[in-house]
């Protein structure tokens, strides 16, 4: 992984557009071919990323642009779509390089990951009609808990918690904004599924499109008898 902290502006070019001015960022390349631009603050989302598979070039900038300042361009290009990153560096203030090696990859909490499981082997539980395309769907970003199809054929993305909160669903918009970007699975729609959803993340859920399902892992466990309740 190599880790640059520099002086620079941002140029989006593709299906949407999108421009940082020039400021202090951190460019981050990661073995797969990502790279992901961060500020210093808005949490741990990026302000602007290319997901793999992609190809980074790092060229001499042109003559008005010398003239302007940038000391280099990376040209960063998508090997799926046309869409590009263009970032423009004014100065380096520091550059390193890791070498992290394999990752063993995200290993959740034992209600976590049987709420993903029983969901995966009861997939219907989010519609008549669906199914499974796989569990921990890699991105760029992290693992999406459940990629499946809806009786239309369309891809949704399934966020599951135990909990719910307004964290969760900030996590799912950022993997719906980045599996958007992929023309073989958008439109992509996103579902967060918990044993409780908080009412602000369910507020916030629902402005942005996402349904909300609650999920009582005692009856996907098989251990509580929905039909013999008296209440």
């Amino acid at each position: 992984m190599r880790l640059v902290i520099a002086r620079c502006s941002v140029d989006y070019v593709g299906r949407l557009r999108a421009h940082l001015p020039l400021a202090t960022r951190l460019l981050m390349v990661k073995a797969d071919g990502s790279v992901l631009i961060h500020s210093d603050g808005g949490s741990y989302k990026p302000l602007n990323w290319m997901s793999p598979p992609a190809t980074l070039r790092i060229t001499e900038p042109g003559e008005d642009d010398a003239e302007a300042g940038v000391v280099e361009v990376w040209n960063v290009q998508s090997a799926k779509t046309d869409d590009k990153l263009v970032i423009s560096v004014f100065e380096h203030i520091s550059d390193v390089a890791h070498e992290l090696g394999a990752d063993p990859g995200l290993i959740k909490d034992g209600v976590e990951a049987d709420l993903q499981r029983l969901l995966a082997e009861q997939i219907t539980k989010l519609g008549e009609g669906y199914t499974l395309i796989r569990r921990e769907y890699m991105t760029a970003i992290g693992p999406v808990d459940i990629l499946a199809r809806d009786a239309d054929g369309g891809t949704v993305a399934v966020e599951l918690k135990r909990r719910g909160d307004i964290d969760g669903v900030e996590q799912l918009t950022r993997y719906l904004e980045l599996l958007n970007r992929d023309p073989l699975l958008a439109p992509v729609r996103g579902v967060f599924a918990a044993q409780q959803i908080k009412p602000q993340a369910r507020v916030l859920a629902t402005d942005r499109g996402i349904d909300c399902l609650t999920l009582d892992y005692d009856e996907m466990r098989g251990v509580d008898d929905v039909e013999s309740r008296l209440f």
